[in-house]
């Protein structure tokens, strides 16, 4: 971290800037309230600017609490505190790369979400707080209660639709959602209050007390969670929503108590690509940054059978044990043969304990199974979904977990004139 010269002006209001930069802070996701606020003014004071690093790790030492939160911190430092071409640097992290006119350098990991929450937290200068009735103006109540919210619109919106705001907002709602699931029977019990006589642990406990059997010791089968394996298709066609799904796989990973016993997670276009330890870093930015690095195929062709034939030879029998539920996440446009597609996809069928196929092209009215790849897939299947918003993520959390669930499967093959 290079630390630029801090010029402070004849009549700083360095209070009021500590506090516009924990609300920076705080957009960006570090849990900051005003108590903090009063120990990082207090601090400074204390502190002084007898050094040009002292102020940096003041600030840090209250507002940084966890590791995967200094790369926010640093950028918002550098681009609030430090650098004078803060403002270029924002545009140029929010604005989309075009070819021959982007940056000179890469944008650092969670560049681009400082970036957002300083143009986010940029204020209109203050009213004058006057009475709207003593200038003449007339005071007008709308009536918005039929009307549809903004986040109600942004849940059924399309995610290769939206706005660079609305995608920063679609994200943040992807961050708060969960992929529950409840636990499979297993053979394996436990202690319990209630359930069945354990008779080998009532043996043995009344053998403890000289022979005595004054208590019965009763079993309950042990609650088992399967793995969650996901192959999400990052080609040209699918960029966008891909994009998208990863920043919802990310909060699947590090959701604590969402009940799957491992989250495996797969990026496929011409090759494939496992980006699961990178999705275990806490941080957003830095671990699609890092998944982006591994997987060289973004945004190019797909070759789906060659992919799906390459995880069930060399992933298959590591990850899918104990149940695994699979996600696959593709528009279903394959340049391989389709009997070979359909091979690896029966293979891939027989492997999982359910297979839910997330397809944005089935956001259209009149979508028809056409393509040889669709046709291919289709019947090895247990769940054909859309993949396209929020809100078909949010369906597909509440049906994950029943087995009768079918989504549109059952209609497509019967256009295709197939037995379902």
């Amino acid at each position: 971290m290079e630390h630029l010269p801090l010029d402070l002006p004849d009549n700083p209001k360095l209070a009021g800037n500590i506090t516009h930069f924990a609300r920076a802070l705080r957009r960006a996701g570090l849990p900051i309230g005003p108590g903090r606020v009063i120990d990082a003014i207090r601090a400074v004071e204390v502190a002084g600017f007898t050094d040009k690093t002292d102020f940096y790790w003041t600030l840090h030492a209250c507002f940084v609490n966890r590791p995967e939160h200094r790369t926010v911190f640093a950028q918002l430092f550098r681009l609030y505190w430090r650098d004078p071409r803060y403002l270029e640097h924002m545009m140029a992290a929010m604005l989309p790369a075009i070819r021959g006119v982007q940056e000179d350098r890469p944008a650092q990991a969670a560049e681009k979400r400082a970036a957002e929450a300083l143009l986010d937290g940029a204020e209109a200068p203050e009213r004058d707080r006057e009475d709207p009735q003593d200038e003449g103006e007339t005071e007008i109540e709308v009536d918005a209660s039929l009307t549809m919210s903004s986040q109600e619109r942004l849940r059924s919106l399309d995610f290769e639709l939206m706005s660079l705001a609305e995608v920063a907002e679609a994200k943040k709602m992807l961050a708060r959602l969960r992929l529950p699931v409840k636990p499979m029977p297993s053979r394996r019990a436990m202690t319990s209050p209630r359930g069945r006589i354990d008779a080998g642990r009532s043996l043995r406990a009344a053998l403890r007390r000289g022979g005595e059997m004054d208590r019965l010791v009763l079993k309950t089968p042990r609650p088992r969670y399967p793995n969650l394996v996901v192959l999400c298709d990052i080609s040209g066609s699918m960029s966008q929503y891909s994009r998208m799904v990863l920043h919802f796989l990310h909060a699947v990973s590090n959701a604590k108590g969402a009940g799957w016993a491992q989250v495996h997670a797969f990026t496929f276009g011409t090759r494939l690509t496992n980006i699961t330890r990178h999705l275990a870093t806490r941080d957003v930015d830095a671990a699609l940054k890092a998944a982006g690095a591994e997987a060289q195929d973004w945004e190019g062709g797909t070759r789906i059978g060659a992919c799906i034939e390459a995880f069930n030879r060399d992933w298959s029998r590591r990850v899918m044990g104990q149940g695994a539920v699979v996600l696959l996440i593709t528009d279903g446009l394959d340049r391989d043969a389709p009997d070979d597609l359909a091979r690896q996809m029966q293979r891939l069928h027989l492997s999982a304990r359910r297979l839910i196929w997330l397809n944005p092209l089935l956001r259209w009215d009149g979508f028809a199974p056409k393509a040889a790849g669709i046709r291919a897939m289709l019947p090895f299947t247990d769940s054909f979904r859309a993949g396209h918003s929020i809100a078909s993520l949010q369906e597909l959390a509440e049906v994950i977990s029943r087995p009768d669930d079918r989504g549109e499967k059952t209609r497509l093959m019967q256009m295709m004139g197939a037995t379902p």
